[in-house]
Parts: structure tokens; C-alpha cells; sequence
């Protein structure tokens, strides 16, 4: 079974990460929700109060196959800072290992050289953040292991990537499906 961690600071865009998270494990997929924050209790940007399944600092991610970054303000800032995320990503993607993100959160990766080189979206407005990527207007854009999108608007198909790169596009359009989603292709 494929693992997914999630991370959530505080000021996280609670739609982003919620649809990824309903929807992979609709599709079976194991995804826990990782606080950064040292609470299991962590606030999006919009005051709704999210209880992780686990902190930072009590989880051996050597076993994830994918993470995924939520975008938020202030919670895409505080995933930017948080040290120990940083060292993650880094190893993850000199490893080639799957690292999705989606509205201000391509920021984080575009900041770290993890784009470079790399075709990648983001929330219209933060392009210039997308270091050392060629920089696509679309809804979701997969380039090497690496699967970025631009906002709340586009979490459905983000999280149906994220499906698809794991199990395959059947099972996408069988989510889809069953969630009456008909602009999924």
C-alpha cells in the first residue's frame, strides 16, 4: 500500500489538504497528516481547527512515497521555515521521490532548488518564486517526481494526480467517478 504524509502548519488552506487527504484514502492510500507545529491541533488560514495524526518529530518518513505540501498563508511560510521539513525535502528529492504541492506551497520548493529545471504552477502571483523552473499555466503540472498545482479551485484534479502517479489512472477516474466529478479526464 502506498504511504502519504501531509504536512499542516498553522495558517494551512484547510480545503487543500483535506480533498488530498479524503481522496487518497478513498483510494486506499495510507496518508497521515503530520503537524509541524508540536500540536496535534493545527489551525488553517480560515479558523478551522484540523487534529493531525502525528507531530514532525515522532515520524520516520522512510517509508513515504510521496509528501505533500498544502498551501496557506501563513502556512506555506512556516513549511519554508520549519527545519526539519527542509532536510526531508531536500533528501527526497535527490532520491527522486515524489513531493507534490499546490498553491503558494510550489514556493517552498521553487525557494529550495527542488524545481530546478523542472516544469511547475502555482498560485497565479508567486511565479517569480518557481526558481529555476519553466513556469506552466495549468491546473496541475507533473515534471519528474515532482506534481505541483495552483490553488483551492484545483485540489480535486491535484489530489487525482497524486492518485494516479501512485496507483494509476483507473483508479483516478474511479474516484472520480464516485465523487461525480465529471472534469477529470
Amino acid at each position: 500500500m502506498a504511504k502519504v504524509y501531509i504536512f499542516l502548519a498553522d495558517g494551512f488552506e484547510e480545503i487543500e489538504a483535506l480533498t488530498v487527504v479524503d481522496l487518497l484514502r478513498r483510494a486506499s492510500v495510507e496518508i497521515l497528516m503530520v503537524s509541524i507545529t508540536g500540536d496535534l491541533q493545527v489551525t488553517g488560514a480560515h479558523n478551522i481547527t484540523v487534529s493531525a495524526d502525528t507531530l514532525f518529530h515522532e515520524v520516520d518518513f522512510s517509508d513515504a512515497d510521496l509528501l505533500v505540501l498544502p498551501g496557506g498563508m501563513p502556512g506555506t511560510t512556516r513549511l519554508m521555515e520549519h527545519e526539519g521539513l527542509d532536510k526531508l525535502l531536500r533528501s527526497f528529492n535527490k532520491e527522486k521521490k515524489h513531493i507534490a504541492a499546490i498553491c503558494a506551497a510550489p514556493s517552498v520548493l521553487g525557494n529550495k532548488g527542488i524545481l530546478s529545471g523542472k516544469s511547475a504552477t502555482c498560485y497565479p502571483g508567486l511565479e517569480d518564486q518557481l526558481i529555476g523552473s519553466t513556469v506552466i499555466e495549468r491546473d496541475v503540472v507533473e515534471d519528474d517526481n515532482v506534481i505541483t498545482s495552483q490553488g483551492l479551485g484545483t485540489a480535486i484534479d491535484f489530489s487525482l494526480s497524486i492518485i494516479s502517479k501512485l496507483l494509476d489512472k483507473k483508479e483516478a477516474e474511479k474516484i472520480a467517478e464516485s465523487i461525480m466529478y465529471k472534469r477529470y479526464e
